[in-house]
């Protein structure tokens, strides 16, 4: 079945031979109600069995899903009157970073975020949503716009990582994902960001500087992929599967460490499988967030973004140095 995930073959073949079952009932005078309605029961016992405990791996298939929701697929849920801008005023347009003016329940927002494609010329136009410098420098441009007018941010984070060309290391990579993470950092506005896919590296990071962060469910967060730093700590990236369970990169994983505010809840099998009710969930995450910071002046949005960042992480200094000068 076309999409499917690896671990997810049990509960695909099951949901298969229930649809066989049910057309046979249709078309001939066999009573096949008990029989369905035993294998329904098995289906729901076995999709808690595997949705509910999934291990890190599963987790990053489905953040890589082709299908899994996209920044504009949001946008077009969750906001009116979207108006989308373009360029960063000094070399071009970026089109793996989106972003623009929304209203949302009718309150201005400026909404940024990574976009990859859903085929494979999308793909190739949005450079797989790995970004060059003049994508950053565009986002940059829209926050400032928007802290000059006093609307929030809301970030949508969804990248494998800023692109590694020779063409984007040229234009200054580096600094620009340096420049949005100190920017960012003082923005007088609230900042919203939401982790809805892979959120890889410093191109990630360079969306990632909010008041809030928040992550669905099976998105993941990370310094590295599983396959770079399989190939690091093991010299073979076939051992990524092992590497997702020791990085810690899934939203539990990352709401224990303090690292992000909250889980957003998905779906059953992944934000893909019923884009509607996806957003319905984001939209009630985002509501509370805005009410929550929409009431802060300048000064302490400022202070509970540095504090959240500040307590990020542990700290212990060696006994043996006590003392030492």
């Amino acid at each position: 079945m076309a999409g499917e995930l690896e671990f997810e073959k049990p509960v695909m073949e099951l949901r298969k031979k229930i649809s066989e079952l049910k057309e046979f009932t249709q078309n001939t005078d066999v009573d096949l109600t008990a029989e369905i309605d035993k294998l329904e029961t098995r289906l729901q016992k076995l999709e808690s069995e595997i949705y509910e405990n999934m291990k890190p791996w599963d987790r990053v298939q489905i953040a890589r899903h082709p299908n899994r929701p996209t920044t504009l697929e949001y946008i077009s849920l969750l906001f009116t009157d979207f108006f989308e801008c373009h360029g960063d005023r000094s070399y071009g347009d970026d089109e793996a970073i989106v972003g623009g003016i929304a209203k949302f329940h009718g309150y201005p927002v400026t909404v940024i975020g990574h976009q990859r494609g859903k085929d494979t010329k999308e793909n190739i136009r949005r450079n797989f949503g790995m970004p060059h410098p003049e994508g950053y420098r565009k986002a940059l441009r829209l926050m400032k716009q928007a802290e000059k007018f006093k609307r929030p941010i809301i970030c949508f984070i969804d990248t494998k990582g800023a692109y590694p060309g020779k063409a984007a290391e040229e234009r200054g990579q580096s600094e620009a994902i340096a420049r949005n993470l100190f920017e960012m950092a003082g923005l007088t506005v609230p900042v919203i960001c939401v982790v809805i896919g892979e959120g890889g590296s410093g191109g990630a990071l360079a969306l990632g500087v909010g008041n809030y962060i928040h992550m669905l469910e099976n998105s993941t967060y990370s310094v590295i992929s599983p396959e770079g730093a399989a190939a690091i700590l093991w010299k073979d990236s076939t051992l990524a599967k092992k590497a997702a369970e020791t990085m810690k990169i899934t939203a539990p994983d990352l709401k224990g460490l303090g690292i992000i505010d909250e889980i957003i809840p998905e779906v059953k099998g992944g934000a893909h499988k019923d884009l509607k009710q996806q957003a319905k969930y984001m939209d009630k995450v985002l509501r509370d967030s805005m009410s929550e910071l929409l009431v802060l002046d300048e000064e302490t949005l400022l202070s509970q973004r540095y504090e959240k960042y500040k307590q990020i992480g542990e700290f212990s200094f060696p006994t043996e140095f006590i003392g030492v000068k």
